[in-house]
Formats: structure tokens, sequence, C-alpha cells
């Protein structure tokens, strides 16, 4: 996992066992990923803020979610200062990795050049890594 001692939110693993389920700590803090089609976000289309689900920082913005039909939700802009981006060679190929900026946590990867949207971008997330905190109806 990422260096620890630059996050605001630093927490040893027994700490975050306590605050995530199996699941969620896999996929956050052991950087694994949710079996295709089946997160909770995955088609969701309420507007609202999506939040890091192990420190709710505010990550992504709804308005920037699309159907990529790749099986996780799809975002094609998020503010720089949210993420961290690294280089990540496992699996025998090299993707970008997103991390969250506040804590650290796996949230899954960025393609780009595929096209989708005019911004050319794909962060492709784990709905486990994120909650989302709807907008208030007016």
């Amino acid at each position: 996992m990422a260096d620890t001692e630059k996050y605001n939110v630093v927490k040893s693993a027994d700490e975050w066992r306590v605050i995530l389920s199996p699941a969620e700590f896999h996929v956050l803090r052991e950087a694994g990923t949710e079996r295709a089609f089946t997160g909770e976000y995955t088609d969701t289309k309420t507007v609202g803020v999506y939040r890091c689900r192990a420190c709710q920082a505010e990550l992504f913005r709804s308005q920037d979610k699309f159907e990529s039909h790749c099986g996780w939700p799809s975002f094609d802009h998020v503010d720089e200062e949210r993420v961290e981006l690294r280089e990540d060679r496992s699996y025998g190929m090299v993707r970008t990795e997103v991390l969250c900026r506040n804590c650290g946590s796996h949230l899954g990867h960025l393609f780009e050049g595929e096209g989708y949207t005019p911004r050319n971008q794909r962060y492709c997330i784990n709905s486990i890594s994120l909650t989302l905190e709807p907008a208030e109806e007016s």
C-alpha cells in the first residue's frame, strides 16, 4: 500500500479492519477489485457526491459519471487534488492506479484514450470504494 506518512488519515491495518468489512478492506487497503457488474453504484443515476468509503473524503460528482458498460462505475473527471495517481505494473500490464489523496485507499484505475467521452478519460472505480451522498432535493 501507499506511503502512509503523506496522508491526512492514517490508521494501522488493524484499525482499518475494525472500520471496514473484509471485502472493503481487501479492495481499499490491499488494492483488490470487486467482480464486474456486482457493485451497488455500477448503474446508479442518483445525483450526488461520491465519497471515499474509508475516510469519507469527497472524490467524484454524479455529473461526471457515465455509462461505459465495463462493469464498474466510470467517471470522466475528478478534481486532481482529491486523488493520487500512480503507475501500477501488477498482473503483467501497465495501468494508472487511482488512490484517495486523503487516506491512500485504492479506488480503481484510470484509463485514457478510449474515446468514451470528450475528456477521453475513464476513472474505473470500485463501487465498494465509494459511498454515495445523494443531493438534497429542492
